[in-house]
C-alpha cells in the first residue's frame, strides 16, 4: 500500500518529485510516497567534493565544460550519502538495517495493543515510533544513493547490479516492519486517542492520523506482505525495464544517433526542419519499440487493477487521491473545470500562435516552438542561476539562501549525459542528508525556468526536513506549490526587467505557453491515464488502441490549430509518470492554479507574507493541506476555486491579443 505509513518500506527510486520532460515538460514523482523523503538543513558527513556515484576506487569526477558555449555546468556529489557504490559504509549500513529490522520485529510484533492499553501506552508506543522513523532514514539514505547514481548513468551494468541489489536488500529487510502500521491501525480508536494525550505520542499525531486513513484499505498481514516482496518482481522491475530501455533508445538526426533527451530538445530548436527531423525521430523509434512500451504499459495497469481490487478501491484513481490526502471531488472538480476551459486557454492560444507563424494551422512538432520574434539568445549557466537566486532573493532572503547551497555545496546535476535519466528532479532523500536535483541543462529559456522549479521543490524539501522522516514528506496537494511558486517568482522579475515591447511579448508568450503545458496537458495525461486503466480491466490494450486513445486526449485538449501528424500517437510511450506513478499528474494542474491564486495574494498582501509562505512549507506533511491555505484565504474545495486560477492564464492571453 502506497502510503505515508510505509515510508520505511522504501525502494531506490530515481524520482522526487521527479522528471520534467518536454511532454510538459512533464514531470513525476515516485508512485510509491514513501520514497518522498524531505532532508535536514545539514548533510551528513562531507567526502571529498566530486565523488563519483560509480566506484570510490575510482577518481573523482570533474566538472563538464559543456560545448554549446553555455558554461560549465555542475555534477553532484553523491559522497554526502556515500563515496561509491563499493563503499565500505553501504554493506555496514546494510547489515545495521537487517539487524534492526529484525530486532524491531521481535520487539514489538504481536504486542502493540496489549502496551498501548496500558497507563504508559503512549510513552511506549512513542519509543517504538521512533525506532521505527530511524529505520526509515537509514533506509532512506540508501535507496537515494542508489536510485540517484541509476538516474545518473542508469546504463552503466555495474550501477543497474547495485540499484537492483540494494532494491531486493531493502525489499527483505523491510518485510519485517509491515506488520507495525497493520498492527497499529487495528487499535481501538479511543485507546489511541488516550494513548496520544501524552506529549512523546502526540508529536507524531499527524502521522498516525494519517495512517488511520489507510485503515480501510489494508489486507489480512499475510497478504501484505505477499503484496510487498512480490513487488520486487512486479511493478518494480517493470519500472526498471522502462527506465533502461528509454535510456537506451537512440534516434537518428543528421546522421547522428542522438538519446532522447537531444532529441526531444530539438522540438524546441529555431529551425522548422529540424523540428520535424526531430518529431520523425522519435516517432521511427517509437514505432519499433512500441511492442514492449505497450507490454510494459498493459502489466503494471493490470497489476495496479489487482491491487486495487484487492484493497477495495472504487474507482481507478481513487489510491492515488488517498496516498495524497485529496477529496475525489476536489480532483474531479479540477479536471472538470480545465477541460471546460480548453477552448478559452489551448485552443484560443494555438490559434494565436499560429498567426504569429503566419499559418493557419501547425504540425504538432511546432507546438513548442520559438517564437518569430523571441531572442535567439542561449543562456549561460551562471546567468541562469543568477536570474534564479535574484528573483527568489527579491522575495525572501531565507529562500535564496537556501537555493544557494545547491550550487555551493554540489547539489545539482546539470549535464546531458549518454545514460543519463531525462527530464528534471529534486529528491529528497532523507533528513539526515539533503536534497539533489538533476536537470539537463542546455541553455534554453524553459530550462531556465526548470531550474527555478526544481530549486523551488529543493527549499520546501530543506524547510520540512525537521518535521523528521514520517512527517516531512509533503502531500501532493501541495508538493507542487513551492516549485510553481519559484517559477512565477523568477518569470515576474524576468519581465519587470525586460523593456523592449517584443521581448516581452515573447517572455508573456513563454509563460502561457508553460501554464498550458503544466495545466492544460497535464489534465490530458490524466484523462489517457483514466482511460487506459479503464479499458485495462476488460483485457489488454495493443500499441494501437493506446494510441488510439492518446490521440483522442490531446485532439480535445489542443484543438483545431494544431495539426496531429502520422506518428504522434506513439509519443505516450516516453512519460516517465505513467509508468513511475500512475495519476500523479494532476498535481501540475493542482499546483499551477494554486499559485495562480497564492501569488495573487502576495501581489496585494501586507507585510508578512514570505513568513507565512515559508511556514507553510516547513509544515511538510504534519497539516492538511486546507489548514495550511487557510491563512491566505484559499479553499481548494470552492469550485469557484479552480476557474479563478485558470481566468489568470485567460487573462495573459487576453493581453498577448491586445499585443497582436
Amino acid at each position: 500500500m502506497t502510503s505515508r505509513a510505509s515510508s520505511a518500506l522504501r525502494k531506490p527510486t530515481k524520482a522526487a518529485p521527479p522528471p520534467k520532460t518536454a511532454s510538459k515538460t512533464a514531470k513525476a514523482k515516485p508512485a510509491n510516497k514513501s520514497v518522498v523523503k524531505t532532508p535536514s538543513k545539514q548533510a551528513a558527513a562531507k567526502t571529498k567534493r566530486g565523488a563519483t556515484a560509480k566506484s570510490s576506487a575510482k577518481p573523482a569526477k570533474k566538472m563538464v565544460a559543456a560545448k554549446t558555449g553555455i558554461g560549465t555546468l555542475p555534477e553532484w556529489n553523491l559522497g554526502d550519502l556515500y563515496r561509491g557504490i563499493d563503499a565500505p559504509e553501504i554493506a555496514h549500513d546494510l547489515a545495521k538495517m537487517d539487524t534492526e529490522c529484525v530486532a524491531f520485529e521481535t520487539d514489538y510484533k504481536g504486542k502493540l495493543a496489549e502496551h498501548v492499553a496500558r497507563e504508559d501506552g503512549g510513552e511506549w508506543l512513542a519509543g517504538a515510533v521512533r525506532r521505527y522513523e530511524a529505520i526509515d532514514d537509514l533506509a532512506g539514505r540508501l535507496g537515494s544513493f542508489a536510485g540517484l547514481a541509476h538516474a545518473g548513468d542508469s546504463v552503466d551494468p555495474a550501477i543497474s547490479k547495485f540499484y537492483g541489489d540494494i532494491s531486493e536488500r531493502l525489499t527483505a529487510a523491510s518485510t519485517h516492519l509491515l506488520f507495525f502500521p497493520l498492527e497499529l491501525n487495528r487499535i481501538d480508536d479511543a485507546v489511541i486517542a488516550r494513548a496520544m494525550e501524552t506529549s512523546a505520542l502526540g508529536y507524531y499525531r499527524p502521522w498516525i492520523e494519517d495512517l488511520r486513513k489507510d485503515k480501510p484499505y489494508q489486507l489480512e498481514d499475510r497478504v501484505e506482505q505477499l503484496f510487498h516482496e512480490k513487488s520486487q518482481t512486479g511493478y518494480s522491475a517493470w519500472n526498471r525495464l522502462f527506465d533502461q530501455t528509454i535510456a537506451g533508445l537512440r534516434f537518428q538526426i543528421g546522421g547522428k544517433d542522438l538519446a532522447i533527451e537531444p532529441t526531444l530538445n530539438f522540438l524546441q530548436d529555431r529551425d522548422g526542419a529540424k523540428r520535424k527531423a526531430a518529431a520523425e525521430a522519435l516517432a521511427k523509434t517509437f514505432k519499433a519499440n512500441e511492442r514492449t512500451f505497450a507490454l510494459i504499459t498493459n502489466t503494471l495497469a493490470k497489476d495496479k487493477d489487482i491491487s486495487d481490487r484487492w484493497r477495495g478501491f472504487q474507482d481507478v484513481a481513487d489510491s492515488r487521491h488517498l496516498n495524497n490526502r485529496v477529496e475525489r471531488e476536489v480532483v474531479d472538480a479540477l479536471v472538470s473545470s480545465v477541460r471546460a476551459a480548453y477552448p478559452k486557454l489551448s485552443h484560443r492560444y494555438y490559434q494565436l500562435k499560429a498567426r504569429w507563424f503566419k499559418k493557419k494551422k501547425l504540425a504538432h512538432w511546432d507546438r513548442n516552438a520559438p517564437l518569430p520574434f523571441a531572442a535567439n539568445a542561449t543562456i549561460a549557466w551562471p546567468e541562469a542561476k543568477s536570474m534564479v537566486l535574484t528573483a527568489y532573493r527579491g522575495f525572501s532572503p531565507e529562500m535564496a539562501d537556501i537555493a544557494q547551497r545547491f550550487f555551493d555545496d554540489s547539489w545539482i546535476d546539470a549535464p546531458v549525459r549518454p545514460g543519463k535519466a531525462p527530464g528534471a528532479f529534486s529528491h529528497p532523500t532523507t533528513p539526515s542528508a539533503h536534497p539533489y536535483v538533476l536537470m539537463n541543462y542546455q541553455g534554453k529559456p524553459r530550462d531556465v525556468m526548470t531550474l527555478a522549479h526544481e530549486l523551488g521543490h529543493g527549499v520546501h524539501q530543506v524547510l520540512a526536513a525537521k518535521n523528521g522522516a514520517l512527517m516531512a514528506p509533503t502531500p501532493l496537494t501541495l508538493a507542487e506549490t513551492a516549485s510553481v511558486f519559484g517559477e512565477m517568482l523568477t518569470f515576474k522579475r524576468l519581465l519587470s526587467e525586460t523593456r523592449d515591447a517584443r521581448q516581452r511579448q515573447a517572455l508573456l508568450a513563454g509563460k502561457v505557453e508553460d501554464m498550458i503545458n503544466t495545466v492544460v496537458r497535464q489534465i490530458a495525461f490524466y484523462s489517457f491515464e483514466r482511460a487506459v486503466h479503464t479499458e485495462r480491466k476488460n483485457g489488454e490494450l495493443t500499441a494501437e488502441r493506446l494510441g488510439q486513445l492518446w490521440l483522442s486526449v490531446q485532439t480535445e485538449s489542443l484543438g483545431e490549430a494544431i495539426e496531429i501528424k502520422p506518428g504522434y500517437e506513439n509519443f505516450w510511450m516516453y512519460i516517465p509518470h505513467f509508468i513511475h506513478s500512475p495519476f500523479y499528474v494532476y498535481a501540475y494542474a493542482f499546483g499551477d492554479c494554486l499559485v495562480n491564486s497564492l501569488y495573487a495574494v502576495y501581489e496585494h498582501a501586507a507585510d508578512g507574507f514570505a513568513e507565512r509562505y515559508l511556514a507553510m512549507l516547513a509544515a511538510g506533511g504534519t497539516k492538511h493541506y486546507s489548514e495550511l491555505l487557510r491563512p491566505f484565504g484559499l479553499d481548494a474545495k470552492d469550485p469557484k476555486f479552480w476557474d479563478g486560477g485558470l481566468s489568470v492564464i485567460a487573462g495573459m492571453i487576453d493581453e498577448l491579443e491586445a499585443m497582436g
